[in-house]
């Protein structure tokens, strides 16, 4: 059985890990406020650049504390986490020399540390 990848699709087998966002770059401007035509290559050259959040990973990891005292009981994994702030849609401004760069199924996306996040903008009003 195959399943046909479709934009609605195509990102729900990533996973993303812990405090990582998955953001796609927006379409920078290819002109000035003027008018003049930018060559390629000047957006690269930014420090900053924004994108919209795709996935988020589940956050930071804490620490579980050892409960050595009952060992006849059964071991539960539960790794609880500090959520991010970051949610699926929100527009990000991040530090693009923290970012890395990969390309999905033909498409440009940066792997980005919440720490690396300078500001979101989100639809609904807080």
């Amino acid at each position: 059985m195959t399943i046909e990848i479709t934009q609605d699709n195509k990102l729900k087998k990533l996973i993303v890990v812990g405090d990582r966002i998955l953001i796609k770059p927006s379409v920078p401007n290819e002109r000035t406020a003027t008018g003049l035509y930018l060559p390629p290559g000047v957006h690269e050259k930014e420090k900053v650049q924004w994108g919209y959040v795709m996935k988020t990973g589940p956050g930071y990891a804490l620490p579980v504390p050892a409960d050595d005292g009952d060992s006849w009981k059964p071991q539960e994994e539960k790794i609880k986490y500090i959520p991010l702030q970051a949610r699926e849609g929100d527009l990000a401004i991040f530090h693009i020399s923290a970012a890395t760069e990969i390309e999905y199924q033909g498409e440009k996306y940066f792997i980005v540390p919440q720490s690396a996040i300078l500001m979101i903008e989100r639809e609904e009003e807080l």
